[in-house]
Formats: structure tokens, C-alpha cells, sequence
């Protein structure tokens, strides 16, 4: 976390919950909303846990001894749950992962804590697609790199426009998924995004 949010106590937190309670047309002393602030700020100490992760980590430790596999490596599916930047609304979908490796492979695991950890700060689904992508080119130099996010908005569902049963499909493709269509079409052939998968 930066030295700003160190500054920042749960019990400063917790006031600026209640403010907006008061703001909202509520008595944060009601009996019902007495706990509000203190379990408001749990909730965002876990909802954005992401601040406090290093992803590179996550990708540190890796396999070499895989007798010569370099084929595609794909992890689909994966949950997550973020919150959009502009309205602090829940985004939730699934991310799909893959990467052509260059010598080394890593635990499955620790492809979706890769999301985990991006997903849980404050994002838009793009920025969120290419920091998942930069991170596993950074660290794993792969030949390849594909991510492909699909996730409903509740910025958009809750508030404005009120449109429900949509959703948002953003890719991130490098290297060989980028300049080869046939990898390209491979990956994307793996995820079937929509629902559509047999």
C-alpha cells in the first residue's frame, strides 16, 4: 500500500462510512447501522487486498524440468471479483490465461492468484487485461501471451443505464499470439468465451 493509505486508520475509515450513511439520509446510530462502518472497512481491506500483493511473486517459481514441453498452456475460467474506479461498483467475470512457454512453466495456481491479485484493486476490465498480460510477459518471458477477461458491470446494470444480461469481452494478445493467427485462433478456440464451450 502507498505511505498515503498507511496514514489512513480503519478508524478514519470508519468516519468517512458513516459520513456517507448521513449523506445517503440515514442514522449511522441506528441499530441497524451501528457495525456498518467497522464491517464496511473489513470488507475494503479484503476487496482490495490486491494493494498489498507483488503478482511477479506469484510467478518467481517456476518448472524447467517438463521434458521439453512447449505447447500452449492454458488456465480457463478463472473467477474474480474487482470493483470499477469510477464508481467503486462490483465488476464481476471470469479471466482465461495462456502463454506459449520459453523454457519454463509454472504452477496452474499461480496463474489465477496473478488475477486475483490485480483484480483486487480498484480497475477498469481493460487495464486489468494488460497488466495480467505484462506481468506473465515480464516475468515468465514466454514466446506467447494471451488474456481474455468477460465480466458484467455493475456501474452499468445498478445505475445509468440500468442494462442488465450484458457483458464486456477485452483481449490482450503477445508475441506468438499476437503475430501468428493460427496460435491465435488455437487460444481463442480454448476459451470459447460467451457461454458457447461444449
Amino acid at each position: 500500500m502507498s505511505d498515503d493509505a498507511d496514514r489512513v486508520t480503519r478508524t478514519d475509515a470508519e468516519a468517512a462510512v458513516r459520513t456517507l450513511l448521513r449523506w445517503a439520509g440515514d442514522d449511522p446510530a441506528r441499530e441497524g447501522l451501528v457495525d456498518t462502518p467497522l464491517r464496511v472497512a473489513r470488507a475494503w481491506r479484503e476487496w482490495f487486498s490486491g494493494y498489498s500483493l507483488d503478482p511477479d511473486a506469484y510467478l518467481a517459481r517456476t518448472f524447467e524440468e517438463v521434458e521439453g514441453y512447449d505447447e500452449m498452456v492454458v488456465l480457463r475460467d478463472i473467477p474474480f471479483e474487482s470493483h470499477c474506479e469510477h464508481h467503486l461498483a462490483p465488476i464481476i467475470g471470469k479471466a482465461h490465461v495462456g502463454y506459449l512457454p520459453g523454457g519454463k512453466v509454472v504452477g496452474i495456481s499461480k496463474l489465477a492468484r496473478v488475477v486475483e491479485a490485480y483484480s483486487r484493486r480498484l480497475q477498469v476490465q481493460e487495464k486489468l487485461t494488460a497488466q495480467i498480460a505484462d506481468c506473465i510477459e515480464r516475468v515468465l518471458q514466454p514466446r506467447g501471451v494471451g488474456v481474455v477477461i468477460e465480466a458484467s458491470h455493475e456501474c452499468m446494470t445498478t445505475r445509468g443505464v440500468h442494462t442488465r444480461g450484458v457483458s464486456m469481452v477485452t483481449s490482450t494478445m503477445r508475441g506468438l499470439f499476437r503475430d501468428d493467427a493460427r496460435t491465435r485462433a488455437e487460444f481463442l478456440a480454448f476459451v470459447e468465451v460467451g457461454g458457447h464451450r461444449r
